[in-house]
């Protein structure tokens, strides 16, 4: 059986840091009708022909997610995009019977989305009557339902890291009662995120109680991490994995798909183990995260799927540093600006540009002209070894370790 390993990509940087990393597949949204419309980051019909055009030279399918709910007037743009779309994509990813009804009349391969909360083997084959070729199941799901599902013969797909909402696939009016933004139309402002306030509504004497709800956030739900169980996933029958992270920045991409690349590799060579699960694990805390659970694999809600604090769990973080100047390929020599943290031997430093992807280089030389220097300092430029290439005007950050 063949697997797939599906990534987010939120922009040009964060669609080369997949493909870097090994991704057989990247899943991408435009500026409308998807669910992650507040996300400062989306492509535009003119960046999805650069995208397609990327993927397909690597071989790797390409996924457009048009997975909001969808009104009257919103039709004909509908069918335009699919028009449009139709020979740079794979497939869309779809929560709407317009959507599936225009998919169908246009001969657009199409997936069921999540957000349609598919939780059986009756709903899923039905949907494929329906024409879909693949089933997004919904989040709730425990791993013994994934197996019985994929098994009868449906190609499956499922999340295995990344965040995942309290409300059933998403569907949540919390953000729409609060501030009139729906989550079902990719508008969710995450109140659930916050802690919250419980206070005492009656008239009399000491009738002004109020307290802050703890230990957790009770509304938040912890991040999936999969990879502890990648190897009984990859025998449930299961096709695609399926990375959460549209709105996450590029090194979350390029981290996170290189570990479960690692994982699935490992799990068909015999060699997936508990140390290397570790390894990997350590990886993937190194960028944006909340604290991590098993999801529902293994049973509905309990107090351990939600989160006691809402604040960045990542190991690591990146500071600003300036720009890449040039890149001298004979040399394998990069030049940079240093436009605000100042860097020194033995630090680690990321380069970021849509060509580029996502870059790491450890500074074990540091030269300006013919000094050798220890450090450079803002206001300056430096030169150090990059053997992979970089361009000019690429975003150079250092990576340091928080503080926990």
């Amino acid at each position: 059986m063949s697997f797939e390993l599906l990534a987010p990509a939120g922009d040009m940087t964060c669609l080369q840091a997949a493909l870097d990393a090994g991704a057989d597949a990247v899943y991408l949204g435009l500026d409308s009708l998807n669910m992650r419309q507040l996300a400062t980051r989306n492509f535009t019909r003119e960046t999805l022909l650069e995208a397609s055009a990327r993927c397909r030279a690597r071989k790797v399918k390409l996924y457009l997610t048009l997975n909001s709910i969808l009104y009257e007037e919103e039709l004909p743009e509908l069918e335009s995009l699919l028009r449009f779309a139709q020979p740079l994509i794979d497939a869309a990813i779809v929560a709407d019977w317009a959507t599936i009804t225009v998919c169908k009349r246009l001969g657009v391969p199409f997936h069921i989305s999540t957000q349609m909360s598919c939780s059986n083997s009756v709903a899923a084959r039905f949907l494929v009557e329906q024409g879909a070729s693949r089933i997004v199941l919904a989040r709730e799901c425990s791993l013994d339902e994934v197996t019985a599902i994929a098994r009868s013969g449906i190609e499956v797909e499922t999340f295995v890291h990344g965040a995942i909402c309290v409300a059933i696939a998403g569907r949540c009016l919390l953000s729409h009662e609060a501030y009139g933004c729906s989550s079902s139309r990719g508008e969710c402002h995450q109140p659930c995120r916050r802690e919250f306030l419980i206070k005492e509504l009656r008239e009399g004497e000491n009738a002004d109680a109020e307290f802050i709800v703890q230990p957790h956030t009770v509304l938040s739900a912890r991040d999936l991490c999969s990879l502890p169980f990648m190897d009984k996933l990859m025998a449930a029958g299961i096709t695609s994995f399926k990375i959460e992270g549209r709105a996450r920045n590029p090194e979350y991409v390029k981290t996170v798909v290189t570990a479960y690349r690692r994982a699935m590799e490992a799990v068909k060579a015999g060699c997936f183990d508990a140390p290397l699960v570790e390894t990997l694990m350590a990886e993937c805390a190194k960028v944006y995260h909340r604290e991590f659970s098993v999801g529902l694999f293994y049973g509905r809600p309990g107090a351990g799927q939600f989160t006691n604090t809402d604040l960045n769990q990542a190991t690591q973080k990146k500071l600003y540093v300036g720009l890449v100047q040039n890149y001298y390929a004979r040399a394998q020599m990069v030049q940079v600006v240093i436009q605000d943290q100042a860097i020194a031997l033995g630090d680690t430093l990321a380069i970021h540009g849509e060509t580029t992807g996502v870059v790491e280089v450890s500074l074990t030389d540091l030269r300006r002209d013919e000094e050798v220097c220890t450090r450079a300092e803002r206001g300056t430029w430096i030169t150090f070894p990059c053997e992979q290439r970089v361009r000019t005007g690429d975003k150079v950050y250092v990576v340091r370790a928080t503080e926990q």
